[in-house]
């Protein structure tokens, strides 16, 4: 007969765990002897061995009772069933394992494979990380409230990386992010931006911002940076001027941050 001691040591399991089996019914408790001590047959030795051997190999000690108790062909039939759950929980960890792998380019968790080389295409001019992450969440923006605007702004922004003056002036935006409101370079750059946005007041785009996310994407940004808030708020006054002026260009309000500033947004 065995102490509670001895059998734990002769199963590979502590007191506390032989214990626990008890607690939960999958081990009956003996009596106390005589003396006050619980003596363990050999049988109650064997158990706590396939009960630990079961646990090891990812068994539930709530399925553990039934097999302990199960004829050959239901303990296989069982044994199947719990193989075939380890098997959905390993092909579920791997997934995640590869999710988290992605995480170094988040980006690619979220969006299109073309809406990322358009994120890549801008680093690749030497865009600052910082405005490409404004980027990817305007593209995480439009896919979840205008999705049907994304291969449109796709082939639009893919041809504005591509267009010599419109990447200079993506990066003399992304240079002024640090400069003060009354800086007096920003005059000069706000010319230039107003005279693209004239330039390229027909081409593309849809009126208005009916899905809200141009309006979320321009709040971002102006918090952002006060710089970009002064360029914003001055081209969107410019633009407002010409629209109640026939006598001036008329943009549409979806022209007002294309390649500019608030062009951050993917249009």
């Amino acid at each position: 007969m065995l102490t509670i001691g001895q059998l734990a040591a002769t199963a590979g399991v502590t007191v506390r765990t032989v214990r626990h089996y008890h607690h939960v019914g999958l081990l009956p408790e003996p009596r106390r002897d005589a003396s006050g001590y619980r003596r363990y047959s050999a049988q109650a030795a064997v158990d706590p061995i396939r009960i630990r051997t079961l646990a090891d190999a990812g068994v539930p000690l709530a399925r553990i009772d039934a097999l302990l108790h199960a004829r050959p062909a239901e303990f296989a039939e069982a044994i199947d069933d719990i193989d075939a759950e380890l098997r959905r929980k390993i092909d579920q960890l791997d997934e995640n394992r590869r999710r988290i792998a992605e995480l170094v380019h988040g980006e690619r968790l979220v969006l299109l494979p073309e809406v990322v080389a358009v994120l890549d295409r801008m680093r690749e001019v030497g865009i600052s990380e910082r405005r490409v992450r404004l980027e990817r969440d305007a593209w995480i923006l439009m896919q979840a409230l205008d999705p049907q605007l994304v291969p449109q702004r796709i082939e639009e922004k893919s041809a504005a990386l591509g267009d010599p003056e419109t990447r200079r002036l993506l990066l003399a935006c992304d240079r002024a992010v640090d400069w003060e409101p009354d800086d007096p370079r920003l005059g000069p750059l706000i010319d230039d931006l107003d005279a693209w946005e004239i330039e390229h007041a027909q081409e593309g785009g849809s009126e208005g911002d009916p899905a809200g996310y141009m309006t979320l994407v321009s709040s971002r940004i102006r918090e952002s940076s006060p710089a970009w808030r002064r360029i914003i708020d001055a081209l969107a006054h410019r633009a407002e001027q010409r629209r109640s002026s026939p006598s001036r260009p008329s943009l549409s309000p979806s022209s007002l941050s294309r390649p500019s500033l608030s062009r951050a947004a993917p249009r």
